[in-house]
């Protein structure tokens, strides 16, 4: 039996990268998944070589009405949600001290990656109550966990996404709906990895999509029922030192 039959599971920032990943492997077990991404045609191409169980919608997840559309869809189309996967998201400004940061470039950052999250979750808990329950995966950083040097817009809203799920898991506990984080460390996608973090992680290497997308899946599944509000780390080692 697929692990993930019967499942409707909203995947942000699902056009490349890790979302695309999740997005394949979900398929793959039996979901229905809902593909969100501002890149229309990558996120629309993926969609059509999944199938009739995978459905684009183009989607700005810093803005509130975008995300009343991709709930609406969803339900429209596949009927009530069971699973979020809040992926998408930017570095920012690389490099850059503190004291010489723009306030749009951090406030722009801030919207992408922690106002979204937040926003996912406020919309999705209505349709969740109609399924009698779901799991949200709330994707951080090693950067929600531990620090970094001139990337405080990103690292801000790491440990952002942390805290909000914790919260959220709480809230949510008495309609059966989980929230989980996970924090990956180095993975081969469209953001940018700097080789010091290769050079730091005790596996020495960085990973493959694939590699967090069989956690992901574990997480949406029925197979971690009693796990909420938890942190989950895939990065080879590196905050282990």
């Amino acid at each position: 039996m697929s692990r993930l039959s019967e499942k409707v599971v909203i995947i942000t920032g699902a056009a490349s990268g890790m979302g695309e990943s999740f997005a394949r492997l979900f398929v793959e077990e039996g979901a229905k998944v809902v593909l969100t991404d501002i890149n229309e045609e990558k996120g629309q191409k993926v969609a059509e070589e999944l199938g009739e169980n995978a459905l684009f919608v183009k989607h700005d997840v810093a803005n509130k009405d975008d995300w009343q559309v991709v709930v609406d869809k969803t339900e429209n189309t596949f009927g009530p949600i069971t699973g979020l996967v809040n992926n998408a998201g930017i570095v920012g400004p690389n490099d850059i001290p503190l004291e010489d940061l723009k306030d749009e470039d951090f406030n722009n950052v801030i919207a992408i990656n922690q106002y979204s999250v937040f926003k996912g979750m406020q919309t999705v808990v209505k349709s969740m109550k109609k399924a009698n329950g779901g799991s949200i995966v709330n994707i951080s950083s090693t950067a929600g966990l531990v620090g970094s040097v001139n990337v405080t817009p990103y690292v801000t809203t790491k440990f952002a996404v942390t805290g909000m799920t914790k919260a959220a898991a709480l809230e949510f506990a008495e309609y059966n709906i989980r929230v989980n984080s996970v924090h990956p460390g180095g993975i081969k996608t469209n953001i940018d990895v700097f080789d010091a973090v290769k050079k730091a992680t005790p596996l020495g290497r960085i990973a493959e999509p694939e590699e967090v997308s069989y956690l992901i899946l574990y997480l949406i599944s029925d197979e971690s029922t009693f796990s909420t509000g938890s942190e989950f780390v895939v990065d080879g080692g590196f905050t282990a030192q």
